[in-house]
């Protein structure tokens, strides 16, 4: 399936948004998620089912200033 993850289409065989997040090699800590305009909280994300052109936001926290 291909979904959109910051305005650039990714494909993956992940159904969760677990699976996606482990996929890019990101750490689950340090990293916020928002679709459809909202904030996905980290406790969802094993439950959080994936579908085909989703619009995700993935952020990431940043040391320094």
């Amino acid at each position: 399936m291909v979904v959109n993850v910051n305005n650039q289409p990714q494909t993956t065989e992940a159904a969760t948004l677990t699976g996606l997040i482990d996929q890019l090699g990101l750490p689950k800590a340090g990293v916020a998620v928002g679709v459809a305009g909202r904030m996905v909280p980290r406790d969802t994300w094993d439950d959080f089912a994936l579908t085909e052109g989703m619009n995700l936001i993935i952020i990431k926290a940043a040391c320094g200033g």
